[in-house]
């Protein structure tokens, strides 16, 4: 069958299935599980016969749209928000986890920019920070307290205050992707040179060990929000940028209902980071070393779980179900 016939033949089904999904039309558990398997055999006869056409990425693309909505379906019962948490989220991470190492990539480079500009120019860390921040700093190290700065004002106001900071820029990185993906790649090149350049003054002045003691009690949370917000930011820059087989307005569309979902997940760690750099942070160097590195490894540990093997442990469970219609 030529592909212009196969493509006029179910064109009308596929509409359909467009429709469900997008909540123009109702259909029952049963109804949806006989849509999804007719399409998947749609989708197989495509793979085999026009494996290189924009139909096949069309229908690999609603096939997986219509299984989301067949499970969504079957767990009504559920808390909304636990679903979103516990399955919709972690999934569109595994969906989208090259943007996911795009941003790291990115992050990664940017920060070894902003550490080798402060090795060669050593006024370079006053351009981010100014001149009353880091000769205060400098005090704070001469007299053997490098997170000193982490202890001024008191602890809710300092966390009040920091959450919305973070917010702010998490906002900022996903928001400004809109302009292609170059506005969230700009607010990350600062917030990553940022680091790599305080990271290199604490080097140089022989408080690395201590900064970091402080800074990623915080900073795993905070720091890996960020690369998740610009992940978010580059997803919503290519729906527009690349909109494959769908219009640009649907791939906006449904881009823009992705990545917000997984804006909306780093949410909770950068509230959390906030409240460990407004109540623990302060006491870095006075708590105990065991205390300090359960911490930073236990924040480590929770990030990495919920957004580098959850995502995996889930897709696999869902193609295993897939296999089943």
């Amino acid at each position: 069958m030529r592909e212009v016939a196969f493509i006029k033949q179910n064109k009308e089904k596929w509409l359909e299935v467009e429709r469900v999904i997008n909540g123009k039309v109702k259909k029952n558990p049963d109804e949806l599980s006989s849509l999804y398997i007719n399409l998947i055999n749609d989708l197989s006869f495509a793979q085999t016969y026009y494996p290189k056409s924009k139909v096949t990425v069309f229908l690999n693309n609603l096939s997986s749209r219509i299984f989301q909505k067949i499970y969504k379906t079957r767990r009504l019962e559920q808390n909304r928000l636990v679903s979103l948490f516990k399955t919709e989220i972690p999934l569109l991470v595994y969906q989208y986890r090259r943007f996911l190492l795009y941003s790291f990539l990115f992050f990664t480079l940017f920060t070894v920019i902003g550490f080798m500009s402060a090795y060669y120019d050593k006024e370079f860390v006053k351009v981010f920070f100014g001149d009353e921040y880091v000769n205060k700093t400098l005090e704070n190290i001469k007299n053997n307290n490098a997170v000193g700065v982490y202890q001024e004002g008191s602890n809710w106001g300092s966390a009040i205050s920091i959450i919305f900071n973070n917010l702010m820029v998490g906002a900022k990185l996903y928001l400004y992707g809109i302009f292609g993906g170059l506005g969230t790649l700009y607010v990350l090149l600062q917030n990553s040179i940022m680091l790599g350049a305080f990271q290199y003054f604490f080097h140089e002045h022989g408080a690395l060990k201590d900064s970091l003691k402080g800074i990623w009690l915080h900073g795993v949370f905070e720091i890996f929000a960020m690369a998740i917000e610009g992940m978010a930011g580059l997803i919503l820059g290519a729906s527009i940028l690349f909109p494959k087989s769908f219009s640009r307005l649907n791939s906006v569309k449904i881009g823009f209902q992705d990545s917000f979902k997984i804006f909306l997940s780093t949410v909770p760690f950068t509230i959390m980071a906030g409240m460990i750099e407004g109540f623990v942070t302060r006491y870095a160097l006075s708590m105990p070393i065991s205390v300090n590195l359960l911490i930073i490894f236990g924040t480590l540990a929770i990030i990495i779980f919920y957004y580098l093997v959850y995502p995996f442990i889930l897709a696999k469970n869902f193609n295993e179900i897939k296999s089943q219609f």
